[in-house]
């Protein structure tokens, strides 16, 4: 299960070896990425920036699988990208993040 932990103040999401936390104690979104063996250092921003979460989909041209994404965009233009199993579990990821964040459903 790719949720580690929802409550009401802290929802933590892991996908392969990249961990997203948003901690509204803290006010902070981090994305946590193990490359190989190490850790790269977390990106962190504040909450409040975050203006909306959205699904990312495409086709790897080589296998036709579809590839999915929850993507959270951020009030400067920038986003990232939180990869997922399949289009179900990428849905399922956005709405949990959009519950926290009370954010509108689609965008």
């Amino acid at each position: 299960m790719p949720i580690l932990e929802n409550t009401q103040t802290r929802l933590s999401i892991k996908s392969g070896s990249t961990t997203l936390t948003l901690d509204k104690t803290s006010g902070k979104i981090a994305l946590q990425r193990k490359v190989m063996f190490w850790q790269q250092k977390p990106l962190e921003k504040p909450l409040s920036d975050v203006v909306s979460v959205s699904i990312d989909a495409g086709v790897d041209r080589a296998s036709g699988v579809e590839i999915c994404h929850t993507m959270v965009v951020f009030q400067a233009g920038d986003a990232w990208a939180l990869p997922a199993a399949d289009r179900n579990e990428a849905q399922g990821n956005a709405l949990a993040i959009r519950d926290l964040l009370h954010l509108p459903l689609g965008g």
